[in-house]
C-alpha cells in the first residue's frame, strides 16, 4: 500500500489554512505556504503514478511527449532512458547533459565528482548501480545518481541556452528510501534564499517514493537541492558507507523553465518610497 502523511500548515495558525486537498486510492496532494506537495510511497509503481499523475496534472501539458521531454511547453521530464551509453555507467554524465545534448533546461551541479546514469541490462556493466536487491525502476530501465556525494541541485535554464531561468514545480521519484527524514527536496529562489523543504516519505527496501510540489503563490524557483539519503555510491558496486541507507533516484518532472519577472511593488513599498521622496523633497527646500 501507498504511504500518505498529513501535511499541516508552516504559518500561524490564523494564516495557515490548508488551501486544498485531494486524497484517492494511492495519493494525496496538499498546501502549504504557497506549496501545493505531491507525495506518496509504495513498493511496486502502480502504488505511486495516481500521485505523479496528479502532479503532472497540475503543472499541464498533457501526457504526450514531444522533442528533448516537452509536454505541451508546460512541462518537461527526464526518465534517463534515453541516455546512450556512451554517458551511462560506467561512463559519467555530463552536468549539462539535459540542457546541450537533449536541451531541458536543467543543469545539475554536486560537491561529488560527478553524475551516473544506471547500465541497461545486456551490458558488461552491472545493471542498478550493481545494487539489484535495493533498487527497482518507475519506468525502465536507468536510474540517476550523484557521486561521491548525496547532493544533486538543480539549476534552470532556458531550455539549450546560458541564460538563467526559473520554474515554478518540481517533483521526482526517490528509490530506496528506508530512514525517515534523510531525503528531501529543498527550492531556492534567485537570491538563494530557501523557499521551501520537505522530506519525502519512506517506502521501504527498493521501494519508491515521489515528491513534488508546485508554487501557487508566484514563487520563482531558481534551483532545487536534492538530498538522497546519508549514503553515497563511488562507483559500479561501490558504497561510501555500507551501512547508511543508500537512495537514488529516477524521473525528473518540472514546469518547463522560464525568464524570471520582477514581482511589483508592494502597495506599503511603495508608500514608503513615496515617504521617503517627500523627506528628501522637503530638505532640499529648507536647504535653499
Amino acid at each position: 500500500m501507498s504511504y500518505l502523511r498529513t501535511v499541516r500548515s508552516l504559518c500561524k495558525p490564523s494564516r495557515g489554512l490548508i488551501l486544498g486537498s485531494l486524497i484517492a486510492a494511492g495519493f494525496a496532494n496538499h498546501a502549504i505556504a504557497g506549496f501545493i506537495v505531491f507525495e506518496a510511497a509504495g513498493a511496486t509503481p502502480a502504488l505511486i503514478t495516481p500521485t505523479r499523475d496528479a502532479f503532472r496534472t497540475a503543472v499541464g501539458g498533457g501526457t504526450v511527449a514531444g522533442a528533448n521531454g516537452d509536454f505541451g511547453g508546460l512541462r518537461r521530464e527526464i526518465n534517463w532512458d534515453g541516455v546512450p551509453n556512451a554517458s551511462a555507467d560506467p561512463n559519467p554524465l555530463a552536468a549539462d547533459f539535459f540542457n546541450t545534448t537533449s536541451p531541458r533546461g536543467v543543469v545539475f551541479s554536486t560537491p561529488g565528482t560527478g553524475f551516473l546514469v544506471s547500465a541497461n541490462a545486456g551490458g558488461s556493466t552491472p545493471i542498478l548501480f550493481g545494487f539489484p536487491n535495493d533498487f527497482q525502476t518507475f519506468s525502465a530501465q536507468r536510474l540517476f545518481t550523484a557521486v561521491n556525494s548525496n547532493i544533486t541541485d538543480v539549476n534552470f535554464f532556458l531550455p539549450g541556452t546560458s541564460t538563467a531561468a526559473t520554474t515554478s514545480a518540481f517533483g521526482l521519484i526517490f528509490v530506496d528510501v528506508e530512514v525517515a527524514n534523510l531525503t528531501k527536496l529543498e527550492f531556492f529562489d534567485a537570491g538563494n534564499a530557501l523557499l521551501f523543504s520537505r522530506t519525502a516519505l519512506v517506502a521501504g527496501n527498493q521501494g519508491l517514493s515521489f515528491l513534488g510540489a508546485v508554487a501557487n503563490a508566484g514563487e520563482q524557483i531558481s534551483r532545487v537541492r536534492i538530498t538522497s539519503g546519508a549514503n553515497t555510491i563511488v562507483a559500479n558496486g561501490v558504497l561510501g558507507d555500507p551501512n547508511s541507507d543508500v537512495v537514488v533516484m529516477d524521473d525528473f518532472l518540472f514546469a518547463t523553465p522560464a525568464a524570471a519577472t520582477i514581482p511589483e511593488p508592494g502597495s506599503l513599498g511603495l508608500l514608503g518610497l513615496g515617504t521617503l521622496a517627500f523627506g528628501l523633497m522637503r530638505r532640499r527646500q529648507r536647504d535653499q
